[in-house]
């Protein structure tokens, strides 16, 4: 690891390799997973799409393959694009075919959106499913608003600075009262998206921000940093859980503009 350090509540863990952080990160969600399971029986987690679920490839490796409890793990989407599950387009997809299918969690444990109707009947659906495993505790409550309290959330960022399908300006990051909100009007193509909102997200146990190349070293930037009181954050920067843990995952082009941080060659 080239430097891992605590700034304003985010673990922040640069690497030189992406060989290297996709290892830290499979240790990383092997350990909540085991923490999970240890302490509730159940290990719910919501992933976002990009170049983040290729990055989660270490998991279906050894020893990974074998020693998580695969059956005790429950997979939801932080945002999905409103189109059928086989469209290239599709974060399931994507998933399915880096991760899930080389890994023997149950399927009925994967929950995806409905993808024969609208997004807004889409979010809606979505949101009724985690409301009745909130019932059940499959996903554990905040002890603090009436949000369900995610294990684990793992989310990418754009290069403007979005997660989960929040992004820059967009009336769904004031989203207060919804678990589950939509959007027809997405900035980036497809424009129907469900997505998680900011009370949902900042309720989660562990949220970690997985953030590479030097096209998004600006919006870490401003992200990590804060850079002016008087300026917006964008929206990674409003990420922030209000009982949980914060862990920030970049390697070195990513955290190249960082402040404070001087790595060695």
């Amino acid at each position: 690891m080239a430097l891992s350090g605590v700034s304003k509540d985010r673990e922040l863990r640069i690497h030189e390799s992406l060989d290297e952080l996709s290892t830290d990160l499979a240790d990383y969600i092997a350990e909540i997973s085991e923490a999970a399971v240890k302490e509730r029986g159940v290990f719910a987690m919501a992933l976002s799409g990009g170049s983040l679920i290729g990055l989660m490839g270490k998991l279906c490796q050894a020893p990974y393959n074998k020693t998580v409890d695969w059956a005790k793990w429950y997979i939801f989407w932080a945002d999905e694009r409103v189109v059928a599950k086989n469209h290239v387009d599709s974060n399931y997809k994507l998933a399915k075919d880096r991760f899930l299918s080389k890994v023997p969690i149950i399927p009925s444990h994967v929950h995806s959106i409905n993808d024969s109707v609208s997004a807004e009947e889409a979010a809606d659906e979505y949101e009724f499913v985690i409301r009745q495993l909130v019932k059940s505790r499959v996903i554990s409550v905040s002890d603090i608003s009436d949000c369900p309290k995610f294990d684990l959330i793992l989310l990418g960022m754009g290069s403007d600075g979005h997660v989960a399908s929040l992004f820059p300006n967009h009336s769904a990051l004031e989203e207060k009262d919804e678990w589950v909100t939509y959007l027809t009007d997405s900035p980036k193509p497809p424009p129907e998206r469900i997505t998680f909102t900011l009370p949902v997200i900042n309720s989660a146990s562990n949220v970690a921000v997985v953030v590479t190349g030097e096209s998004k070293a600006e919006a870490a930037h401003r992200a990590v940093d804060g850079v002016d009181p008087d300026f917006p954050s964008v929206p990674a920067g409003i990420v922030q859980p209000l009982k949980g843990n914060l862990a920030w995952f970049m390697d070195k082009p990513a955290a190249s503009k960082l402040n404070g941080f001087q790595f060695s060659e």
